[in-house]
């Protein structure tokens, strides 16, 4: 305690850290200014032009988190990917409706404030800002040492886009008979990690710098592998108008999502003999003894993006998938029903 009475430091709250901290970040967040950004880091709020030249322009917004995924993070002493993570996983929940991304906001909660760590996390929120073309905005980072350990902090993220009105991608042109392709995971992504946890560290007995079955990397890799964005290869068919759907297959994996983005009175027939799930989900089913149903609601399975095409034109989306470096697999079909029909 400081003489004379208490400080804030004395609390647990370092204000010169975070300062210092904020500076840091200053270059950061510079990097992903564009021609609409109107105001710099430091600001009460975020100032950002709405850009000219679209037509009946609708704003879609979403908020997300890494949930547990950080946990591993904080095992393997790696804070650079979680930040490319939150962004990527924000700019595909607005993708799916036919947007892109215009800015991005991010809140990192401390216990305390390790300038470092906070550095490594945001700059990985700056890196895919950068790289899905996205203005970093603005943020906040807190320490709050009641409420999380010193070496624990939880990152949230939060997205505004754009897309034209008449190019909403809301489900009414889903048709049966339309064709589902999925496009693969980058891994887990950023759901399952409770229960994927679970099965390598408490289970399996493995620790992040041991070695992944089956896959010749370290555990800390692996489950740190970045949830990756599909903006670069979809937005070309976007704009052209050549998707009638998009399902982003997070937490409930395939059933809890593809219906999602289907209209009333419209299911899916899903073939799970179409791919193969990647090592890393049949390792986890395996050595958990998971319930195949259960790994399909809960996982992605290696599927993190499902596109609903029209028939007669799933064989060019593919064609241009595949010029895009990406592995398109026909997966199903939209039928009359509900939900989602597995067929083995």
């Amino acid at each position: 305690m400081a003489e004379g009475g208490w400080s804030y430091r004395d609390a647990g709250v370092d204000l010169d850290a975070a300062e210092r901290a904020k500076e840091g970040l200053r270059g950061l967040v510079a990097r992903t200014r564009d021609a609409h950004t109107l105001s710099g880091l430091g600001s009460f709020g975020g100032l950002y032009a709405v850009p000219d030249g679209v037509e009946g322009p609708v704003l879609v917004s979403s908020a997300d988190g890494v949930g547990t995924k950080l946990k591993v993070a904080f095992l393997a002493g790696r804070h650079d990917t979680v930040g490319q993570c939150l962004v990527n996983h924000c700019v595909n929940d607005i993708l799916v409706q036919g947007a892109r991304p215009l800015f991005f906001l991010d809140y990192l909660a401390t216990g305390a404030m390790d300038e470092t760590v906070v550095t490594d996390v945001v700059a990985g929120v700056a890196t895919a800002c950068l790289e899905n073309r996205c203005a970093l905005l603005g943020g906040e980072t807190a320490q709050m040492p009641d409420f999380y350990a010193d070496d624990e902090y939880d990152l949230a993220g939060f997205i505004v886009g754009i897309v034209e009105r008449e190019r909403i991608l809301d489900g009414s042109r889903v048709r049966d008979g339309d064709v589902v392709i999925a496009l693969p995971s980058s891994g887990l992504h950023t759901n399952g990690y409770t229960l994927a946890r679970r099965i390598v560290f408490d289970h399996m007995g493995l620790r992040v710098d041991d070695e992944f079955p089956e896959l010749e990397r370290s555990v800390g890799d692996v489950l740190l592998d970045v949830h990756r964005s599909y903006l670069p290869p979809l937005w070309p068919l976007l704009e052209d108008d050549l998707l009638h759907g998009l399902a982003h297959i997070t937490g409930g994996g395939i059933p809890g999502n593809l219906p999602r983005v289907l209209p009333e009175g419209l299911g899916a027939s899903i073939d799970r003999t179409a791919w193969t799930p990647p090592a890393l989900f049949r390792v986890l089913e395996r050595a958990g003894g998971v319930d195949r149903d259960e790994m399909y609601r809960v996982f992605n399975m290696g599927v993190g993006m499902a596109l609903v095409v029209a028939a007669d034109k799933a064989d060019a989306v593919r064609t241009r998938l595949e010029a895009a470096g990406e592995e398109p697999r026909v997966i199903g079909s939209i039928m009359r029903g509900d939900g989602v029909a597995w067929s083995d």
